[in-house]
């Protein structure tokens, strides 16, 4: 009997848990297992997860953490063998940089939209406009007829008015995302704010149900534990410690290798041959975890609703990480500081920064005697400023940026800058139907689409995605 082929494309996180579940997961492999390649055009695995050193620490260039009330992540790391490396985040609640000034956030929000109308009323720098409009959702709510889907900004600014959609939701979740609430998708993005919406009534009562609510499509949580985790050596040893299991399991991991093509073949058992410039493999299957523009550039010609993954936006931004003299005066608690957009800056213009991270308050592995790790994030799907900067450049800005956000700020001791180009899939409206009609002709090509261009920006939601992709091709292949 011949033995099946699974190639997959790309090996950031979501290809390699394609890969991990080809080759039967916490189990391992078994004699049906198939043969699995990975292949990836850059020189590392991860994609946007990664590490370097700097100031003495490991740190991460990508994502800092990642959200443990959804099991993919958590699950994954144990059944590597990363469970003594998961760090529980040791900080809750951030500020809003609000009127010149620090305001905490309110307690009760769900992804920005408030459900706790006493604390948002306690909360300093909100004009009467927007309490008076949490309180008439709240006691006297709008009618709004929704449609299948609807922009997170157009649902907000109906429910709870322009103030809350701008000053609390947009910077939460347009940080998360880099992108605008009003191009952003409620389906794809915020799933509970569009049920909510369809239910009538008060926005606000309806996310009371929904606090874990998370972005992304919905997916099953782990009700107790820590909210967030990371590992000791980074989210970004993740995909590194995995491509070192699969190595041990038999897959073949091919770096600094760009796939040419995809071409269907009659052969039979290999409908697809998979080529770089120097080999070409038959497949199976094939799983595409890359971008919607490079799966667009390889299998758009077999069909439209693959063609028409290339037009779908993507949003790039940048961090820039400082080490500061232990001098500096942070808030007093808090894991950071939001900044909605608009924000005049020191410059004159609106400031570049979106966020800020206290690195070392949220994860106490990072913590030194001798200074502390602050992370500013730049970057929006409308806003390209940063890139036509410098290092230098960006660098000297961030940091003034945060002698007006944290006055007492202290030296500069060290900075990093890290940008990511086109790194964030802008899930615009009808972004799950693009979606679905995508995988159903990849489906019928014996294609499978998996990562971050589909299901989720989150680490948790791409590796959820990679092993979906992998449980599929299984049952195709192999059978139940």
């Amino acid at each position: 009997m011949t033995r099946s082929s699974i190639v997959i494309v790309g090996a950031g996180v979501s290809g390699l848990a394609a890969a991990w579940e080809l080759t039967g997961g916490a189990h391992g492999p078994s004699e049906n297992t198939p043969r699995v390649e990975l292949i990836e055009a850059s020189d590392r695995v991860g994609g946007a997860l990664a590490t370097t050193g700097f100031a003495g620490r490991t740190v991460d260039l990508g994502a800092d953490g990642f959200l443990a009330r959804r099991a993919e992540a958590t699950t994954l790391c144990e059944e590597v063998g990363l469970q003594g490396e998961l760090v529980a985040i040791a900080a809750r609640g951030a500020s809003l940089w609000l009127r010149g000034a620090l305001r905490e956030l309110p307690t009760g929000l769900v992804l920005g939209v408030p459900t706790d109308l006493g604390a948002l009323v306690r909360t300093g720098g909100l004009g009467v406009a927007a309490r008076m409009a949490a309180w008439r959702d709240y006691y006297l709510p709008r009618r709004y007829r929704v449609a299948a889907d609807a922009t997170i900004g157009e649902i907000v600014r109906a429910k709870l008015g322009r103030g809350l959609a701008y000053q609390l939701v947009e910077p939460m979740i347009g940080g998360i995302q880099a992108g605008r609430i009003d191009e952003l998708s409620a389906a794809s993005v915020f799933p509970a704010l569009l049920e909510g919406a369809r239910r009538g009534g008060s926005l606000m009562r309806a996310l009371a149900a929904h606090a874990a609510a998370t972005p992304g499509p919905a997916a099953a949580a782990v009700a107790d534990g820590p909210v967030f985790c990371t590992l000791t050596g980074g989210v970004g040893s993740l995909p590194r410690v995995l491509a070192e299991r699969l190595r041990e399991r038999g897959v073949v991991v091919r770096l600094n290798t760009p796939v040419s093509a995809l071409r269907p073949t009659k052969a039979e058992g290999y409908p697809w041959e998979v080529e770089t410039a120097h080999t070409s493999t038959p497949a199976s299957a094939v799983i595409l975890a890359t971008p919607g523009a490079v799966t667009a550039a390889l299998v758009g010609g077999y069909d439209p609703a693959l063609r028409e993954l290339g037009s779908v936006p993507v949003a790039g931004a940048g961090i820039v990480t400082f080490s500061l003299s232990r001098a500096s005066q942070l808030p007093i608690s808090g894991t950071g500081i939001l900044v909605p957009l608009a924000t005049p800056g020191p410059s004159g213009s609106s400031m570049l920064t979106t966020a800020v991270t206290f690195l070392d308050r949220k994860w106490p592995h990072l913590r030194r005697r001798d200074d502390t790790l602050v992370r500013a994030h730049v970057g929006r799907s409308d806003d390209l400023r940063w890139s036509q900067l410098s290092d230098d450049e960006l660098r000297d800005r961030v940091a003034e940026e945060l002698s007006v956000l944290l006055p007492q700020r202290g030296e500069v001791l060290d900075s990093l800058v890290q940008r990511w180009p086109e790194a964030l899939t802008q899930y615009t409206v009808g972004h799950l139907s693009r979606v679905e009609r995508a995988r159903d002709a990849a489906s019928a090509l014996s294609l499978r689409l998996a990562g971050a261009a589909y299901d989720g920006v989150g680490v948790p939601a791409s590796i959820g995605s990679g092993r979906r992709a992998g449980r599929e091709v299984l049952f195709e292949v192999i059978g139940p």
